[in-house]
């Protein structure tokens, strides 16, 4: 008898509605649609944005445990797991040991990358931010990523490394809670020709970092201290789960890993 097959697609998650649908939403949809033969199933990594839906919107998303736990109970034994997530950081980490934990459960387990994982994965991200913002050369693209303190955090240093080196010098990233971040980015920026910036988040929703820390009225948002320092600031609250060829990447790692389970 052919085990019945699961897919498992794994986000960090968000509490904005309309860019979860735009991000996230159509993500899992697309890459249902690649695996007609996989019953679709849904974990987010933030408990607490979890439970904020819970609480707000009376909306039940389970956590990666909860999810396996649901897909053994329904008889699934071939289960794919594709997270969203961009580095293979901390919610990558525990999305994986919890997938370990439930390895018994399964006859067949296939485990996708995150969306920085190769080095062709750099590239192809370079190429569709650069086919997204298609910028005059006085402008200086800033991307903001979340960053952390788990050693993956040197993807975002060698992105913009690598954005450079591909010749496209206007091109910055950041982040809010890693390295390079804001001030490291200022520094640059304030040696450069640039006196125009465009902010873009470098993440999978533009949730609340995007219109908070990125482009909020308070005086510490990126734009409001870039705006300060003289420089002329515009934006785009665009999750990078909104651009195709940043799906495309993700469909690509989903297939690539179940070609290697066959």
């Amino acid at each position: 008898m052919t085990p019945k097959k699961g897919l498992l697609v794994v986000s960090f998650g968000t509490s904005y509605h309309e860019t979860r649908v735009k991000t996230i939403e159509r993500l899992e949809a697309e890459l249902s649609a690649a695996f007609p033969e996989r019953r679709l199933y849904r974990a987010w990594t933030s408990s607490m944005i979890r439970k904020k839906l819970k609480e707000r919107d009376q909306i039940s998303i389970l956590s990666v445990a909860e999810a396996l736990a649901q897909m053994a109970d329904d008889g699934i034994k071939d289960i794919l797991v594709q997270p969203t997530h961009i580095i293979n950081g901390t919610e990558n980490d525990l999305m994986t040991a919890a997938v370990e934990a439930r390895r018994g459960d399964f006859q067949r387990v296939a485990l996708g990358k995150p969306l920085l994982y190769a080095t062709e994965d750099y590239f192809a991200v370079i190429d569709a931010l650069v086919k997204t913002y298609p910028l005059r050369e006085d402008t200086a693209l800033l991307l903001m990523g979340h960053g952390t303190e788990h050693y993956a955090d040197s993807a975002y240093a060698a992105l913009d490394y690598m954005m450079k080196a591909a010749g496209h010098p206007n091109f910055f990233v950041g982040t809010v809670e890693g390295y390079p971040d804001f001030n490291t980015m200022l520094r640059l920026l304030k040696k450069s020709p640039y006196q125009k910036v465009h902010l873009v988040p470098l993440m999978i929703v533009a949730g609340d970092h995007a219109n908070h820390d990125m482009v909020g009225e308070d005086e510490n948002s990126w734009k409001s201290r870039l705006t300060e320092m003289g420089f002329t600031v515009s934006y785009a609250c665009k999750g990078l789960g909104e651009i195709k060829e940043i799906r495309d990447i993700f469909l690509y790692h989903a297939e690539k890993e179940e070609k290697n389970h066959v």
